[in-house]
């Protein structure tokens, strides 16, 4: 393994490189700004694949871990490492900002600098948050990752988008308040530690584990966003430029449900199965009514908003099923929603700065001036309502298995949002790719440029590759998944 900082290097390259691209200052330098930030993000990109590639799958074991006092005197520290649960979205994480940097090469022509390097420090944030071992670093980088993007949100989004930015974050930090409540307590019982890997092995009682696991339920919920704190979401997707809607589906939305593997379950395991029941519920509620609730939206972003909330729900069942096809199936959906909704705003965001709007019913017969998109956007769509053969049915299939073996019923409803997934995608996919040429704007689309087809190439890539041969995934993540159940079943003991 190598002795290089891997971890600091994924977190601090995207950072101080966007503060670099932050100086050249004014839209003069645009360009400067463009090709500076794309080497940064291959750059941060290029260090994250020696984690996958020298990774021991075979242990559950931190790896690449760092160390170094921060605040001694209230013993934080420094400290990092990654396992089998948080190695992936690492690199996906630095992934997607390559993406987000291609998608916007064109489209953002005012702020250029301010924008790209708004993504390239919260990329760096984000990976900080996928890495933290210590209790407080980890509450900064996840606190810090709202402020890019409620800047993003505020400053290059529509209309509303100065409600939607506070909207976001004010719910958000409403959340993560008692998160920091829960963490204050848990120092205090470990006795001056601010190590999770500490925390993992304390002897809470059932009491204090309820109220612990009340924190972090309503911290971590409205980041996924469960049902019925999911409102801010539709408004920050609509109001969003293409991408901040690609890293909040994308990236953001992942940090609440790693919140529950990485805080919830270790942590206090015998409320978390107590509490199991009404988390399972809660998902069921969100992969059922808010599928229905995607079916009558006449916006295209904000149906596939919706429909991230239910693939959301899908990973919070599998999370609490406690079983190892539920909880590998759920991090595989994470993975997958990744790349399709990333894929699927980029689409939206296609269409969009060509027509300037995202109502369905302002489209019609793209298929007969776009066809290259629209085989694309076929494809995409098509892992949306989780097609076998594409990363969308990988997971959903894993955590469908998981629930018939926890529960018939649970696996009857999960197994719904195969019909609903199918249903409003497929709708919304017919009446704007299929039929006749609606009006004279879809007369005059001109097909994906070379950029276009680059990023959404490489993504249709990404979603084949994962749905043929999903294997290099879930043995990466196995070893880890199958110590957190066995520590679940130990303390339930």
């Amino acid at each position: 393994m190598t002795g290089m900082p891997l971890l600091s290097l994924a977190i601090w390259i995207p950072i101080l490189g966007g503060l670099l691209v932050l100086a050249t200052g004014s839209d003069r330098n645009a360009g400067s700004a463009r090709m500076m930030s794309l080497a940064v993000a291959i750059t941060g990109f290029a260090v994250t694949l020696p984690l996958f590639a020298q990774f021991d799958a075979s242990t559950s074991a931190m790896q690449f871990q760092e160390f170094g006092a921060w605040i001694p005197r209230f013993n934080i520290n420094y400290h990092l490492g990654v396992d089998g649960i948080s190695m992936l979205f690492i690199v996906l994480n630095a992934f997607i900002t390559i993406m987000v940097v291609l998608a916007g090469w064109q489209v953002i022509q005012e702020k250029v600098a301010q924008y790209m390097a708004a993504f390239l420090i919260m990329s760096g944030l984000m990976n900080g948050i996928f890495s933290a071992l210590d209790g407080v670093l980890f509450y900064v980088f996840f606190e810090a990752s709202l402020i890019p993007l409620y800047l993003v949100i505020g400053i290059w989004g529509g209309p509303n988008r100065v409600y939607a930015a506070i909207k976001f974050f004010l719910f958000t930090l409403a959340g993560s308040l008692l998160m920091l409540v829960a963490l204050l307590y848990l120092f205090i019982e470990s006795g001056g530690s601010f190590s999770i890997l500490d925390w993992h092995k304390l002897p809470l009682g059932m009491t204090p584990q309820t109220l612990v696991f009340w924190a972090f339920l309503i911290a971590f919920a409205v980041k996924v966003p469960m049902w019925p704190v999911h409102t801010w979401l539709p408004d920050a997707h609509v109001e969003a430029p293409t991408g901040g809607s690609v890293v909040l589906a994308a990236i953001a939305l992942k940090l609440g449900a790693y919140g529950f593997l990485r805080f919830s379950l270790p942590i206090v395991p015998d409320a978390s199965q107590a509490m199991a029941p009404l988390v399972i519920a809660l998902s069921l509620i969100a992969v059922v009514y808010i599928g229905l609730v995607a079916l009558v939206q006449t916006d295209m972003k904000k149906l596939v908003a919706y429909s991230s909330i239910a693939h959301m729900g899908f990973v919070t069942l599998g999370f609490f099923m406690f079983n190892t096809l539920g909880i590998e199936g759920a991090l595989v959906q994470m993975i997958s929603h990744g790349f399709v909704s990333a894929a699927m705003f980029l689409c939206i965001g296609v269409l969009y700065d060509r027509v300037h709007s995202r109502e369905i019913a302002d489209y019609g017969g793209v298929v007969k001036t776009m066809p290259k998109f629209a085989a694309f956007f076929m494809l995409f769509a098509m892992a949306n309502a989780g097609l076998p053969g594409t990363s969308g049915f990988v997971g959903e299939f894993m955590v469908v298995l998981g629930a018939v073996e926890y529960n018939f019923w649970v696996a009857f409803f999960a197994a719904t949002t195969l019909i609903l997934g199918a249903a409003y995608t497929l709708w919304m996919y017919k009446r704007v790719v299929f039929g006749k040429v609606a009006n004279h704007h879809v007369a005059e689309l001109e097909d994906i440029n070379t950029r276009e087809f680059a990023f959404l190439g490489i993504l249709a890539l990404c979603v084949l590759a994962m749905g043929l041969y999903p294997f290099p995934f879930t043995e990466v993540m196995h070893a880890s998944v199958s110590e957190l159940l066995r520590h679940v079943a130990v303390s339930k003991l």
